[in-house]
């Protein structure tokens, strides 16, 4: 097995809106803003080479929005998906699975393209099968108002339609537990899902076995290291309290058991460890992959 990180850009949200209650004479020490309150960050996806599966998680923004909508949000960088992916050595035709943790606009959107004439859309990984659950696609067809504008319809029916989407199994009513795993009967022993339900409902949090160590994709669990300590929740979390436990459960098990959190949005560190302190769980240290494990 080996794990590429593929960077697909940045973007900029509001640095209020990313921390929620927390003050902005907190959070701008780790996350600085510019004079509009917006903060820059990753789009930052991971792929697994694992014998005859190249497994996707996530896969961006995207580039099928028109103009205005992607002035909303500030791209910037020259890396792009595909781009990304053809220095790993592959192209999107490659990918076997496409793994969405949600699908939130920054992290499906490059799930669907414009076909060539433009007159409808079409797959962006053609020879993938497409993973949601059955609960968080409920949730994300049918959307409710305050998370609507995250949901664009135009990321996600197409999948449907194209007949590639298969659903994990696993999601169950809500509960604080974090023990929530599926087994392994979709991933083999590569991957285990952990389901949370703070953020959005039946968010998949994938935990990777690889050399030894767990390696867990955050998406919005945990969007930063500037987000480690237990208040610093996002204000796009729809169960802010239910985030709240879950990070709390989940953060003491990263610390006991040494996982590497790897980071979707923070635009600079791409993984960390945490440890215990006196005031909580805190940053250990920050690396990349290839340095943790001299790839």
């Amino acid at each position: 097995m080996k794990l590429h990180s593929i960077n697909t850009g940045y973007f900029k949200l509001d640095g209020g809106a990313m921390f929620g209650v927390v003050p902005k004479s907190l959070w701008s020490k780790t996350n600085p803003a510019n004079e509009n309150n917006m903060c820059n960050w990753a789009l930052r996806c991971l792929l697994i080479e694992d014998n005859n599966r190249l497994i996707l998680i996530d896969n961006g923004i995207g580039n099928k929005q028109d103009a205005k909508f992607y002035s909303y949000y500030f791209l910037n960088g020259d890396d792009t998906l595909e781009n990304s992916l053809k220095l790993a050595g592959f192209s999107p035709a490659d990918v076997t699975d496409m793994f969405l943790t949600h699908l939130h606009f920054d992290h499906c959107g490059g799930s669907i393209n414009h076909n060539t004439d433009r007159t409808g859309s079409e797959t962006a990984f053609k020879n993938a099968t497409y993973w949601s659950n059955a609960q968080h696609w409920e949730w994300a067809t049918k959307p409710n108002a305050r998370e609507k504008p995250s949901f664009l319809k135009e990321n996600i029916l197409p999948i449907q339609e194209s007949g590639q989407l298969k659903l994990v199994e696993g999601a169950k009513e809500i509960t604080t537990g974090m023990n929530e795993f599926t087994d392994s009967k979709h991933f083999g022993d590569t991957i285990s899902i952990m389901f949370t339900r703070g953020h959005t409902d039946a968010m998949m949090l994938p935990h990777i076995n690889y050399k030894g160590k767990t390696v867990v994709f955050m998406a919005d669990l945990l969007p930063s290291v500037g987000h480690i300590p237990l208040p610093y929740i996002m204000g796009y979390d729809t169960r802010p309290l239910l985030s709240l436990s879950e990070k709390e459960i989940f953060m003491k098990r990263a610390a006991d058991e040494e996982f590497i959190l790897f980071f979707e949005h923070d635009s600079v560190n791409e993984c960390c460890t945490v440890q215990h302190t006196e005031k909580g769980i805190r940053l250990k240290e920050t690396f990349t992959l290839k340095e943790y494990f001299g790839e």
